[in-house]
C-alpha cells in the first residue's frame, strides 16, 4: 500500500492513458524457433519483467542517492554543480549497473550570478538620503547547511545591475489587473512595487509594471501563500514542521525566455555563441530583489494609502494597504524612499548536461527519452535532486539488468541530466537546439520528473485508487478515469509527461512546497518533513519506470489518438460556449473547426480500426507504420507562423495560454484581446487563429490515414 498520491502527468500528444493505465495490446510470439530475430521483431513488452523491476526499486538507494546529491550547493557551473557531473557520470558507468555509454554535453551559456563584493540590497532613506533602515538578505543557520560557505545569497537572476529610488506601493501579484487597479488609487510613475510570489511569473511582474512608470520591483513570499498562514519560528516552522522560516527567501530566475539568451534558436557551441552579445538583450526591464517575509512585515504597517482589497490582503498582523504612494505620516519612514541597489553581474560560462543511452535491440533508431535537471539554487533536495535520485534509481536497475544479459529494451532510452535548468531551462533547450532535426524524427516520448515530491502522503491505497481520487475526469469512452494534466510544449512537440506526488492536504492552495529555491531545501528537510522512509519517491520510481519500460517495450506504442481527440472535442466544446455567440456577431464562423474536430474523430477512430484488426505478429512493417503515426500526430499541430510573439512556441493546442481558459490557447488569447480593445485588427488575429486551428486538426487527421 502507498502514501496518498497525486500524479500530475502532462500529455502535450497522443495521451498514455490506453497504454499504461487502461492497458495494452498483446503480441503472440511466432511459432518457427529458427527466425530468432522473427521473436524480437514481434515481442511485446514483457510483464514479468516489469512486475521484476518494480520488485527491485530500493527506497534506500533513493535516500542514499539523495544524501550524495545534496552534501553542498550545487548551483549551475559551480564547483558544488561540477562534483554532481562526476557523481552521475561514475553512476552511469559503472561497470555492474551502469549504461552502455555515458557523456557529457557542454555549451557555453549567459548567465546571472550576485557579486559578493557589490552585494544586493534595499534601503530606506530619507528626504537626505539618510539611511533609516537597510536590509541585506541571510537566512538564518538553523542546521549546517545554511552555514555552507557555497550558499548562494537570495538574489533575482538577470536583474539588471544599477540602482532606482522611488516611493514604495503595493501591487498585490503583480498581475496586469493588480496594477490597473493600484494605478486608479495613484500615480505609479517613479514608484518601487511590492510584490508577493504567486499569480503571476517571476519577470511578468516587472513587465506588467513597466507601461505605469513603476521603476522597480521587490519581490517576496507571504506566509498566507506558502505556510497556511504559519510564521512562527519558534513552533510552526522550519525546523519544527516543514514551513518555511521567516528568514526564508525564495531565489529564481527573472529571464523571460528559454535557452541561452546569447544564442536564440541555435545550440551555444562555438562560433555560434558571437550570435548575440550580451549589450543586445534586455531580459529584465526593472530592478528585481527577493525578499523573506520575516524583512517585508517591517514594511508592511507603515505603508500609507487606503486598505487593499480582501483578496489583496495576507497573513501579516495589519492592514494590508496600497501605499501613499509611500509610508504613513505618522511611521517612522514618513517622507522616505525605497532605494534599491542591484550588484548582479553577468558571465559566459560552461555548463554541462550529463547523458546516458541504453541501447534498443530492435528499434536502436527510436528514442525514449528520461530525463530531469541537476542544478539547484542551493541544495535543493526537493528541487531537483528528488526526480535525480528516482532517475539514478531507475537507470541503476535498469542498467544491471542490461550488464546481466537479461535484458535489453526494444527501443534505445536515452537518460537525460540538463544543466542550468534554473536560468531558464537551458540545458535541455541547448540539447533540443543542437540534436534538433534527429529528435525531432525519432522521438517516441520524454518523461520528466524534476520533482519528484513535494509533500508528504498519509492514506495508505494503491497509486491508481488515489491518482482517480484525486485528479480524474470522466471519458466519453472509459468513463471515470485518471487526469492527464496538459503540459505546454515547446519547438519540438514530443510527446511529453511530468510525474509529481503531492497531497491536497493544505488548507490553502499554495502553489509549491514551503522550502522552495530557498537555503532550507536539504536532505534534512525532505527525510524529516517530505519523505521519511522515502517510501513515496520509491512509488514514483516505479510508476515512472513502469511508463518508461511500456514506451521502451511495447510492439505498439501505447500512445492513444483517440483519447486525442477527446481532447480537441473538450476543447471545441469549451471555445463553442465562450465565444460562438460574439464571434457570430463579428460575421466568424466556427463551423470550420467543428468540421475539422469530427474529422479528426473520424481518422481516429479509423485507426484504432485498423489496430483492432490487424494480424500485427505477422505484419512488422504495418506496425512501423502505425508507430511511426503515433509518434508524429503531435507534430502535425506544429505551425511556425502561429505565435510570433512567443519565443520558440508553435504548438496550436498546447502552447501556453494567459486567458485562463481550458481551451485552444491561441483562440483563448486572440479573444481575449480583441473582446478588451474592440479593435477590428484584433478581431481579424481571431480569425486568424480560427483558421490556423482548422488547418492544423485538418492535416493531423490526415495524418492518421496511410493514403491520400
Amino acid at each position: 500500500m502507498l502514501k496518498t498520491l497525486l500524479i500530475g502527468f502532462g500529455c502535450c500528444a497522443c495521451v498514455l492513458a490506453l497504454g499504461i493505465v487502461i492497458g495494452h495490446f498483446g503480441i503472440s510470439k511466432p511459432e518457427s524457433p529458427a527466425l530468432s530475430w522473427a521473436d524480437d521483431v514481434v515481442k511485446d513488452v514483457d510483464e514479468n519483467f516489469i512486475t521484476t523491476f518494480l520488485s527491485e526499486v530500493d527506497n534506500k538507494e533513493i535516500e542514499q542517492n539523495l544524501r550524495e546529491l545534496t552534501k553542498v550547493p550545487h548551483m549551475a557551473t559551480t564547483e558544488g554543480d561540477e562534483q554532481t557531473v562526476q557523481f552521475m557520470l561514475k553512476r552511469w558507468k559503472d561497470s555492474e549497473s551502469g549504461l552502455d555509454e555515458a557523456w557529457r554535453e557542454e555549451y557555453s551559456v549567459y548567465l546571472s550570478f550576485p557579486d559578493p563584493k557589490n552585494p544586493n540590497k534595499v534601503t530606506v532613506v530619507n528626504a537626505s538620503n539618510a539611511v533609516l533602515h537597510t536590509v541585506r538578505e541571510k537566512e538564518i543557520n538553523y542546521t549546517s547547511d545554511q552555514n555552507d560557505p557555497n550558499v548562494v545569497p537570495p538574489y533575482a537572476a538577470y536583474s539588471p545591475p544599477g540602482n532606482i529610488k522611488g516611493k514604495l506601493v503595493y501591487a498585490n501579484y503583480g498581475r496586469p489587473n493588480d496594477y490597473m487597479l493600484l494605478n486608479e488609487t495613484m500615480d505609479l510613475r517613479g514608484t518601487v512595487a511590492i510584490t508577493r510570489y504567486g499569480g503571476a511569473g517571476r519577470a511578468a511582474k516587472a513587465i506588467n509594471a513597466a507601461p505605469y512608470g513603476v521603476v522597480g520591483v521587490l519581490v517576496y513570499t507571504d506566509p498566507y501563500d506558502i505556510n497556511d498562514g504559519l510564521m512562527s519560528d519558534q513552533n510552526e516552522t522550519y525546523p519544527h514542521s516543514w514551513y518555511l522560516p521567516p528568514s526564508g527567501v525564495e531565489r529564481g530566475s527573472f529571464n523571460t525566455l528559454y535557452g541561452d539568451l546569447l544564442t536564440p534558436y541555435l545550440a551555444a557551441k562555438g562560433i555560434v555563441q558571437k550570435w548575440y552579445s550580451p549589450s543586445e538583450i534586455t531580459p529584465i526591464i526593472l530592478k528585481h530583489v527577493t525578499f523573506s517575509s520575516k524583512i517585508t512585515r517591517i514594511e508592511f504597517p507603515a505603508l500609507d494609502g487606503k486598505m487593499a482589497p480582501n483578496d489583496w490582503q495576507g497573513s501579516f498582523p495589519c492592514p494590508y494597504n496600497f501605499g501613499g504612494p509611500g509610508f504613513k505620516a505618522a511611521s517612522t519612514f514618513k517622507d522616505s524612499k525605497v532605494k534599491v541597489d542591484i550588484g548582479n553581474y553577468d558571465v559566459v560560462k560552461n555548463s554541462s548536461n550529463v547523458m546516458g543511452i541504453i541501447r534498443g535491440s530492435v528499434e536502436p533508431d527510436r528514442y525514449v527519452i528520461y530525463g530531469n535537471h541537476r542544478d539547484s539554487w542551493v541544495h535543493g533536495a526537493i528541487d531537483p535532486s528528488s526526480g535525480t535520485s528516482v532517475m539514478l534509481e531507475i537507470s541503476r536497475v535498469l542498467g544491471r539488468m542490461v550488464k546481466q544479459g537479461k535484458w535489453r529494451p526494444r527501443r534505445s532510452i536515452i537518460f537525460g541530466s540538463w544543466g542550468a535548468e534554473e536560468f531558464g531551462l537551458i540545458g535541455s533547450a541547448e540539447y533540443t537546439e543542437q540534436y534538433f532535426t534527429k529528435l525531432s524524427e525519432r522521438t517516441v516520448a520524454y518523461i520528466n520528473v524534476d520533482i519528484a515530491v513535494n509533500a508528504p502522503g498519509f492514506e495508505s491505497t494503491s497509486v491508481y485508487d488515489n491518482w482517480i481520487k484525486y485528479t480524474n475526469k470522466t471519458s466519453p469512452t472509459h468513463g471515470v478515469i485518471p487526469r492527464f494534466l496538459e503540459v505546454t510544449t515547446l519547438r519540438l512537440s514530443i510527446t511529453s509527461g511530468s510525474l509529481l506526488w503531492t497531497c491536497p492536504t493544505r488548507t490553502i492552495g499554495a502553489r509549491i512546497y514551503p522550502a522552495y529555491h530557498t537555503a532550507y531545501d536539504t536532505f534534512d528537510y525532505a527525510s524529516k518533513y517530505i519523505d521519511p522512509g522515502f517510501t513515496s519517491h520509491q512509488a514514483v520510481a516505479r510508476t515512472a519506470g513502469n511508463v518508461l519500460l511500456r514506451l521502451a517495450d511495447s510492439l505498439l506504442l501505447p500512445l492513444s489518438c483517440g483519447d486525442y481527440a477527446e481532447t480537441l472535442e473538450d476543447y471545441l466544446k469549451e471555445a463553442v460556449m465562450q465565444y460562438e455567440e460574439q464571434l457570430k456577431a463579428k460575421d466568424l464562423s466556427m463551423e470550420p473547426i467543428k468540421l475539422a474536430v469530427s474529422s479528426f474523430r473520424r481518422a481516429a477512430s479509423h485507426l484504432e480500426e485498423v489496430i483492432k484488426n490487424s494480424d500485427l505478429k505477422n505484419e512488422p512493417l504495418k506496425v512501423r507504420m502505425i508507430n511511426d503515426q503515433l509518434m508524429l500526430l503531435d507534430r502535425a499541430f506544429l505551425d511556425p507562423l502561429a505565435f510570433p510573439d512567443k519565443y520558440a512556441f508553435r504548438h496550436v493546442i498546447w502552447t501556453s495560454s494567459s486567458a485562463g481558459k481550458p481551451t485552444f490557447p491561441g483562440l483563448a488569447d486572440a479573444f481575449a484581446k480583441a473582446a478588451s480593445s474592440g479593435q477590428q485588427s484584433d478581431w481579424d488575429k481571431v480569425h486568424y487563429h480560427l483558421s490556423i486551428l482548422t488547418q492544423a486538426i485538418e492535416g493531423a487527421a490526415h495524418t492518421l490515414t496511410s493514403t491520400f
